[in-house]
This record gives C-alpha cells, sequence and structure tokens, in this order.
C-alpha cells in the first residue's frame, strides 16, 4: 500500500510561481512511476506530469511544458511539482497519484490540493 499527501497549493497572482509537495508513505519501490494530475471545475482530469521514480526520467503534459517541472526526492519519498508562469487557466485542484510503471492505471491518489490562479 501507499499513502499519497500532497501540501503547498494556495492562491497566486498570474505570472506568479507555486511549489507543490506529495510526500508518499508506505513501499515505495524503483518500479514505480509517480505523477501530477489536475481537475479544474466542470472539467475532466487532466495529466500535467510525470516521473520514474527510479531513473529520475520525466514526461511533461503539453499544457505545462516549459513552465511546470516535477522532480523527487529519494530521500524523503517526495515529488515536487515546481510551477511557474502561472497562467488563471492552470487553477484546479492538483492530485498526486502513483503507480507501477507497467501499470495501464494509478492505483494510488492524494486527496488533492487546491491551485488558484488569480488574473
Amino acid at each position: 500500500q501507499v499513502q499519497l499527501v500532497e501540501a503547498g497549493g494556495g492562491l497566486v497572482q498570474a505570472g506568479g510561481s507555486l511549489r507543490l509537495s506529495c510526500s508518499a508513505s508506505g513501499r515505495i519501490v524503483s518500479s514505480y512511476a509517480m505523477a501530477w494530475f489536475r481537475q479544474a471545475p466542470g472539467k475532466e482530469r487532466e495529466f500535467v506530469a510525470r516521473i520514474n521514480w527510479s531513473s529520475g526520467s520525466t514526461y511533461d503534459g503539453d499544457s505545462v511544458k516549459g513552465r511546470f517541472t516535477i522532480s523527487r526526492d529519494k530521500a524523503k519519498n517526495t515529488v515536487h511539482l515546481q510551477m511557474n508562469s502561472l497562467k488563471p487557466e492552470d487553477t484546479a485542484v492538483y492530485y498526486c497519484a502513483a503507480r507501477l510503471i507497467l501499470a495501464e492505471s494509478y492505483d494510488y491518489w492524494g486527496q488533492g490540493t487546491q491551485v488558484t490562479v488569480s488574473s
């Protein structure tokens, strides 16, 4: 079992920055991938970024490329999402998720943290 807890959300003006954190407890093994998703009111959940826990390789969603950076701290079992140049359309609840690399879906989810970007 893996438990995920997000932190770091809040209210920021357009053009500003926020850093989200996802603390993982339980068994995080080298064969896991960690990711961030987001969901705005009335919209479907959207993939934001993913990181391979073992290698550190990353993949970003098209809407955040060049602005958001995902990283992981193995010693602290934590995944971060550095969000720069924030736009009002980035407003959403951000969720941390985990899955085995070869799995088709994410098995573990955090409770989410709200990010609001004002214009």
